[in-house]
């Protein structure tokens, strides 16, 4: 298809209950006509972290005005749509199920067709919506939940060469900022708190750089803060301003090390491939860090390869991306009956072996 698509995207995987409006012609780049992000923050924040029942509750709550005022910011009605895409997985089950079922009533309304989206391959397709990446690139998702290296082929093809075989670093991020007594989201309250430190005070590990290809671990690192926190407060009788910030820039520096050299690894066998526009993108929410976004731009630098980084806007959970997925994927005729389901769980690349196992509901990643 070659005509002009406007996609009504709906998201709502985690904490972020959204909708967004993305048209494109082809020949010219693609325009986010409306998006609208309702947050949890607040819901959670007693909690330490997101809790799924509440989470799919405020779903069911703010998506019908989410895409009311999706509507209205783009001036259009549903007779300007020509399909409605949503996140059907992976993530919080209760989520994806009110996001899905939402959809689905829209459809049977208005007519539309339907398009399920991998909420991965929202994050993997950002720089496509953001810098017309030609088909392949490279891709590090690094998400709260997600952290992988991924050539992506096609819409609907990936290829990954590594990732993160325990925690994923949003993980890392948020457990870190618990233990520092830092409130949640972690990602923006560690990465403040180390704009005042000092990122060599402490040797935290770097995990797997001792090993070959591009996987990566976490769990160790969280450890590590652990225990050095346990000892900064027996030493001190509490933790100190300027240990919270040392021990933040620590960690960050860890985090952007283990990135930088498993960028390296990743980023040579993919150009083994010779690629005929080669070019890497970072995103995901933890790709809104700055620290780590540097420390990756300098490795492309070092190889001579483009760097893209959706905006910071579009690296957190946001529905213009899951509406750009679905345009692609509504081109390249997919399309949804009212038989699709929520998936907790839905690998991008289905051939490689999973990195955190198998269980009922199928791989991990």
């Amino acid at each position: 298809m070659t005509e002009t698509l406007t996609i009504l995207g709906l998201e709502s995987s985690c904490d972020d209950t959204a909708a967004a409006i993305v048209r494109h012609i082809p020949g010219s780049m693609p325009e986010i006509l409306a998006s609208v992000v309702e947050g949890q923050n607040d819901l959670h924040a007693n909690f330490g972290g997101v809790v799924p029942e509440i989470a799919a509750r405020a779903h069911v709550e703010k998506l019908d005005t989410c895409a009311e005022q999706a509507l209205t910011q783009a001036k259009l009605g549903f007779s300007d749509l020509d399909a409605i895409a949503v996140t059907a997985g992976p993530g919080l089950i209760g989520g994806v199920l009110s996001g899905v079922m939402f959809a689905k009533g829209l459809c049977a309304g208005t007519g539309l067709p339907l398009v399920g989206v991998n909420h991965l391959a929202g994050h993997a397709l950002t720089p496509r919506l953001t810098n017309q990446l030609a088909f392949p690139y490279l891709m590090l998702l690094v998400s709260g939940g997600h952290c992988q290296f991924l050539v992506v082929h096609a819409a609907d093809e990936y290829t990954r060469l590594g990732g993160t075989i325990d925690d994923a670093p949003g993980e890392a991020f948020d457990k870190v900022a618990r233990l520092l007594g830092l409130p949640q989201p972690g990602g923006p309250a560690v990465e403040q708190a180390a704009k005042s430190g000092e990122p060599m005070r402490f040797a935290f590990p770097r995990p797997l750089l001792d090993r070959p290809g591009c996987d990566m671990s976490f769990s160790g690192l969280k450890t590590a803060i652990l225990r050095e926190r346990d000892r900064l407060i027996a030493e001190h009788g509490g933790l100190r301003q300027t240990d919270r910030a040392d021990v933040c820039a620590s960690f960050q520096a860890s985090v952007a090390a283990v990135f930088a050299e498993k960028t390296r690894r990743a980023l040579s066998e993919y150009l083994a491939l010779n690629p005929t526009q080669p070019a890497f993108a970072v995103a995901g929410g933890v790709a809104a860090n700055s620290v780590i976004r540097a420390s990756l731009e300098t490795v492309c630098n070092e190889f001579d390869v483009p760097f893209a980084a959706p905006p910071l806007a579009l690296c957190t959970d946001n529905a213009a991306m899951i509406a750009w997925a679905g345009l692609e994927r509504f081109r390249a005729g997919y399309r949804n009956d009212m038989s699709l389901s929520a998936r907790p769980r839905w690998p991008l690349d289905t051939r490689s072996p999973a990195l955190l196992g198998s269980g009922k509901k199928g791989a991990k990643a």
